[in-house]
């Protein structure tokens, strides 16, 4: 390794704590502020400093190749950039980047005409300015952006440090003047009444948790009304308008469990009115058209049925079965469009749109490509004549398509543009099956150029995730060129834990089974290694939050089968925060970790694979470690604690480095130039950490 400074060290504190008769240490426990989310304690300040220069200052003799990355990524982001426009009650809609702009402008013109007027039409006006609006802050997310009925009000909310409670303002667009007062600790987009003078929105709690869903009356000086609040700790709240927007649907969930309500958009005094009773273990989405409530719901298949009900008997009770689940097909979100139910349907892991017609018809849409995503675009029309979808592979860039109903013709309406040039010719993608150490076949998708040699010299970016039954599928990424032109293999471990492959999937990487995770992302990359597509100590890994702890446990599992690893905000103190129910997520998260407050076996589990408690004296891979001051999800604390602990650990003399946004929260930068300019970082640390291991390599070659 180049010479570089001393790393910080963090001091130790002894403290004890005894949970089923283990006796546990943890010396940098004093790296949580018990004034979180303020950190206002000065030493903690100052240490998560003083590692920030120190990984400013191992990259300063590197900066050209950061500025080198950072150009060719900026290269392929259009400076200037709109989304295909959509029609919303007697509007037509369009988001913008201006010229070099961070962050979108928003705006309208009167849906005069059956098409949208040119971006030149004088007739578009500015609805929200989030550059303007950003301009004074070093962080900003918009957060939800929703216009009346009437199109005379604007509710949108922002987020100016990261920690993810958004301040609603409601504008008034015939004056520009704000209605009421600003709202703190709100969450999600929200949803106006049909009489758009009612407003309804979620709050956060103390503890982070969405809870409450209150409404507000315009220009009436009342107090907001609590529509819906839910008192279980590990349960959060959801709203959303039905497609028919007939409904606000209400819906209250942890990981495996929910619950749903209904209120009628006309009438914002109603009280909400449960579908069904809390089951434990029975999950439902809900959607409404034209009398009648859809569902698809695990009652009857874990992989989900769908289901409906009338207006007038939707209890579920009275829920009639549509379509069957199935162990081969794994329902995923289901939409009601005038005339049409539409389907997410997941096939060997491959996603698929299935239309089922009032008429009888039942098909899916015919896609270019056998593997690709694909899923919903903006479809805020429900009378549309066609269904707008969003699809990419591999090896194709986004491209935002029409259905047409009637002739099921497919229009390509977008293209993602790459201004520095795309041929999807000099690439190859394919799907392989790996078979893991239990037997399970698990899927990786893969893209190279065509003249990358599977002879074991390529390096490999190996990505994964596996938790809370999301899927990582094989998109594309203009980023990620700048890997492939450099010769790099890139793939994406299917594991356990995600559904992929169905709800049982999801199951198989959790609780008592969560080590299967691991276990499939070690196997992937040893497999890969022996079908010659890279060589053990040439693979680079990545993941964030979930993914940085199996990126972290692999790292445990098998230091020497990596060249670099990158954990972003990553979830290393595992059994610490489960033992910890006051902080924001812990009771949501029992049912996909378990809970090891009253769980002998669950701590035991847990403890037994958290990356945190797993480290010992080993030669750990170069590492990347970043975290989130403001970070609710992932607290700055658990990556900190994680990398001071792995310094006494490790063995070797290879780059630690530990990155925190000290303005920021779980999802780094806010613009998206400066996300850039931390994902140049990120490359620019895995090709230096692969070339050093290279370098030190042939001169261990060459002195024996």
């Amino acid at each position: 390794m180049p010479d570089r400074p001393e790393p910080p060290v963090a001091r130790r504190e002894p403290r004890t704590y005894t949970h089923h008769g283990v006796t546990l240490e943890d010396p940098y426990a004093w790296l949580r502020d018990p004034d979180y989310p303020d950190v206002k304690d000065q030493n903690i300040l100052d240490y998560l400093t003083a590692e920030n220069r120190y990984f400013e200052a191992a990259l300063e003799p590197h900066r050209s190749l950061v500025d080198e990355l950072f150009a060719e990524l900026k290269a392929r982001e259009p400076e200037t950039e709109s989304a295909v426009p959509w029609r919303e009650h007697g509007y037509w809609y369009q988001w913008r980047f201006q010229a070099g702009a961070q962050y979108r402008t928003w705006l309208r013109a009167p849906a005069t005409h059956a098409a949208a007027p040119a971006e030149t039409d004088p007739s578009w006006t500015v609805l929200l300015d989030e550059a303007a609006l950003a301009a004074s802050h070093a962080y900003f997310d918009l957060g939800g952006l929703s216009v009346s009925p009437d199109g005379r009000f604007l509710a949108a909310s922002m987020d100016t440090t990261g920690d993810e409670r958004y301040v609603l303002s409601i504008t008034d667009l015939t004056t520009g003047t704000e209605v009421g007062t600003p709202i703190a600790d709100t969450h999600g987009a929200p949803v106006w009444f049909a009489d758009s003078r009612h407003l309804a929105y979620l709050v956060r709690n103390a503890q982070w948790r969405p809870w409450q869903i209150r409404v507000r009356a315009l220009n009436e000086e009342t107090e907001d009304r609590v529509l819906f609040e839910e008192a279980d700790d590990a349960f959060f709240v959801d709203l959303a308008l039905s497609s028919s927007e007939q409904y606000l649907i209400i819906s209250a969930a942890d990981h495996v469990t929910s619950q749903a309500f209904h209120v009628g958009a006309a009438d914002p005094h109603a009280t909400p009115i449960a579908f069904s009773a809390r089951t434990p273990g029975h999950e439902y989405g809900v959607d409404h058209g034209e009398g009648r409530f859809w569902f698809l719901s695990n009652a009857m298949h874990r992989n989900f049925a769908l289901l409906s009900a009338t207006e007038t008997q939707p209890d579920q009770l009275h829920w009639q079965l549509r379509l069957a689940g199935r162990d081969d097909r794994y329902l995923t979100w289901c939409m009601r469009h005038r005339g049409h139910v539409v389907l997410g349907e997941r096939v060997a892991g491959i996603d698929e749109v299935r239309i089922l017609s009032d008429d009888g018809s039942d098909y899916h849409i015919a896609l270019p490509e056998a593997a690709h995503v694909v899923g919903l675009g903006n479809n805020s029309e429900y009378d549309a004549p066609f269904l707008r979808l969003r699809y990419e592979s591999m090896v194709t860039p986004t491209t935002i398509l029409d259905h047409d109903f009637a002739s099921l013709s497919l229009t390509v309406r977008k293209v993602q543009t790459i201004p520095s040039g795309y041929d999807s010719a000099r690439y190859t993608s394919e799907r392989l099956l790996v078979t893991a150490r239990d037997g399970v076949q698990v899927p990786v998708s893969v893209v190279a150029r065509r003249d990358v040699v599977r002879d074991g010299t390529a390096p490999l970016y190996l990505y994964g995730y596996g938790a809370y039954g999301e899927s990582i599928m094989p998109g594309f990424s203009a980023n990620r060129l700048s890997l492939l032109e450099r010769g790099f293999v890139f793939a994406i471990a299917h594991v356990r834990g995600g559904d992929d492959l169905g709800y049982a999937w999801y199951e198989a990487g959790k609780l008592a089974q969560r080590t299967n995770t691991f276990n499939d992302f070690v196997d992937v990359a040893r497999d890969l290694v022996a079908r010659g597509y890279t060589a053990s100590g040439r693979i680079a890994i990545s993941g964030g939050s979930a993914g940085g702890e199996l990126v972290a446990a692999a790292v445990n599992q098998a230091p020497a089968l990596w060249g670099a690893a990158i954990a972003h905000v990553p979830f290393v103190d595992v059994l610490n925060t489960m033992l910890d129910p006051t902080l924001p997520l812990t009771p949501i998260e029992w049912p996909e970790w378990g809970n090891p407050i009253i769980d002998p076996a669950a701590f035991h589990h847990i403890r037994s694979y958290s990356p945190y408690d797993q480290l010992a004296p080993a030669a750990y891979p170069p590492m990347l470690v970043t975290a989130g001051l403001n970070d609710p999800r992932v607290t700055y604390w658990e990556p900190a604690k994680y990398v001071a602990k792995l310094r006494t650990q490790k063995t070797d003399d290879r780059w630690l480095l530990f990155k925190t946004e000290m303005e920021a929260g779980h999802g780094g930068q806010s613009g998206r130039f400066e996300a850039l300019r931390e994902l140049a970082e990120e490359y620019a640390f895995l090709l230096l950490s692969l070339a050093f291991a290279d370098r030190d390599q042939a001169a261990r070659a060459r002195s024996s």
